[in-house]
């Protein structure tokens, strides 16, 4: 797939006996960041090369929606198994463990949304992150169905003001997916929901200032454990880890759309050594911020 650079590394997942990490992929097999504004492929498309099995893996930076069309198969979220039958949706979250193993003939679209894309269409106060951070396999609905066809068509189409209506589309979709996610859990309107959400609210306000877990905790009123088990509950993860995961987000959208030195974006984010940002952010992703960029700009 033209404009992705094979890069791989791999997560510090822990496994109870030995057995291969866990590949963090950009795009299924490919670690290059995504190069437009969405990416859409249809299933069948890739999991042919690869007889129909994709084995476990995540994506880093990646948000996923697949809509199976016709066919089915099964699809392995979080460690669990889960059949798919036509007309499903199955939403993986960024960094989510996932794999499949479609029956061949297996027809359906992919469409695959960077979390930057994510961070511009997602408020807070509204909570659909949320909603979306949970790995599930739900039933479609004719309106994803033809959202999803819309946006396959403009994404081809390269038409005048394509990036534009992507974006829309693409948001459009994520807040259907969200709608039918919480519709299918029932609502979201718990205490630990509403916690989560003025989580968010507050992540969004003072990310650059560098809030600790505990500051966030003390914000809202309650322990860093309890802080812990809510981000957990809503996606599986720390709040430590959500924290820098913002940072990071702030740090590549710095990287991409400025022309920012790399130590004036450290300093941005609050860093005072702009050497400790770059080991920060390779750790985190896998590249420097300077590699991050030249292989954006084609440069390597």
């Amino acid at each position: 797939m033209e404009g992705f650079a094979i890069v791989l590394y791999y997560s510090n997942m822990r496994t109870e006996a030995p057995a291969p990490a866990i590949r963090v992929y950009n795009l299924f097999g490919e670690a290059g960041d995504l190069p437009d504004v969405v990416h859409c492929e249809t299933i069948a498309a890739r999991s042919v090369l690869h007889d129909w099995t994709l084995a476990v893996h995540r994506h880093a930076r990646l948000h996923q929606v697949l809509l199976i069309e016709r066919g089915g198969g099964e699809a392995t979220l979080e460690g669990g198994v889960i059949a798919l039958k036509p007309m499903q949706i199955v939403n993986v979250p960024v960094g989510h463990v996932h794999g499949f193993r479609f029956v061949p003939g297996t027809q359906g679209w992919v469409l695959t949304i960077a979390a930057e894309i994510l961070d511009e269409a997602l408020l807070a106060a509204e909570g659909l992150r949320s909603a979306l951070s949970r790995p599930a396999v739900i039933r479609g609905t004719p309106q994803i169905r033809a959202m999803m066809k819309q946006i396959f068509a403009e994404h081809a189409a390269r038409e005048f003001g394509r990036a534009h209506v992507l974006r829309a589309l693409s948001a459009a979709m994520i807040g259907l997916v969200a709608r039918a996610l919480t519709r299918e859990s029932g609502g979201a309107g718990t205490a630990e929901s509403n916690l989560f959400r003025r989580f968010e609210a507050l992540l969004e306000l003072h990310h650059l200032e560098r809030w600790s877990v505990a500051d966030y905790a003390g914000a809202l009123a309650i322990t860093p454990t309890h802080l812990n088990r809510v981000t957990r509950a809503a996606t599986g993860d720390t709040a430590s880890h959500l924290i820098l995961n913002r940072l990071i987000r702030e740090a590549r959208r710095n990287l991409v759309y400025t022309n920012l030195p790399v130590s004036t974006i450290a300093y941005t984010l609050g860093f005072e050594d702009p050497a400790y940002f770059s080991r920060v952010y390779a750790a985190a992703t896998g590249l420097s911020p300077r590699a991050f960029r030249a292989r954006l700009h084609g440069e390597e």
